[in-house]
């Protein structure tokens, strides 16, 4: 009878970070604006892309509004009430209302640029990594999850799966540095029934597969 445990299986085997980091959170998200809006660390900006996004979920995928036309009608709300404002104050003799000429500055944009570049080279080196079976764990563990995911967006929307996967960004990662000492804990334990299992579908599936022969090279 094969022993499928071993010693890192053990409960005392030091435990390693989720995916194998290093580095805290923070700084795996970037560690700037980008990070402080993830873990809810500037909760004003955060509660606003929030608010907004949700809004904007809402109009389009319940209200069933179109893009075209809701982007006009803004616009239009707006000039009307930046004209009544203006007119308004030059007849009062009221201060004009101070409008900002732009709202994000373009370091921010240029950081969350090189935040999905450095994010996505990871994520694509990953998956080659796992696809070329150097992870065999995780090779099975990526087809199962993948293929969830294929039945769920057989149930989502474009739209509805672009708000999932914001929703998701803006809360797992907090959850996730709230909780990570018990995160770990649990996923260290799935960690090691995954090996486990794959440990015996090796021992009792792919090696005993019948092989033929190796044949030998004939030297020239």
């Amino acid at each position: 009878m094969p022993n499928y445990s071993s010693d890192s299986d053990n409960e005392t085997t030091p435990q390693t970070k989720l995916f194998g980091r290093q580095r805290p959170i923070r700084s795996v998200l970037g560690g700037g604006q980008v990070a402080d809006v993830l873990l809810w660390e500037n909760k004003k900006v955060s509660a606003a892309l929030s608010f907004g996004m949700t809004v904007l979920w809402l109009l389009f995928e319940v209200a069933e509004y179109n893009f075209v036309t809701l982007f006009s009608h803004i616009s239009i709300t707006a000039m009307l009430i930046v004209f009544i404002w203006c007119t308004s104050a030059e007849f009062f003799n009221w201060n004009p209302p101070v409008i900002p000429r732009s709202i994000l500055d373009k370091s921010t944009f240029h950081e969350f640029a090189l935040t999905f570049h450095e994010r996505f080279n990871q994520a694509l080196s990953s998956f080659v990594d796992i696809a070329c079976g150097k992870q065999p764990a995780l090779f099975f563990v990526a087809i199962f999850c993948l293929y969830i995911l294929s039945v769920i967006g057989n149930y989502f929307t474009f739209l509805n799966f672009l708000f999932l996967c914001f929703v998701c960004l803006q809360t797992l990662p907090f959850l996730y540095n709230k909780y990570e000492d018990e995160v770990e804990r649990y996923a260290g334990k799935l960690t090691r029934e995954v090996k486990k299992m794959y440990r015996r579908f090796d021992s009792n599936v792919l090696n005993n597969i019948p092989r033929g022969p190796v044949k030998e090279k004939k030297g020239r």
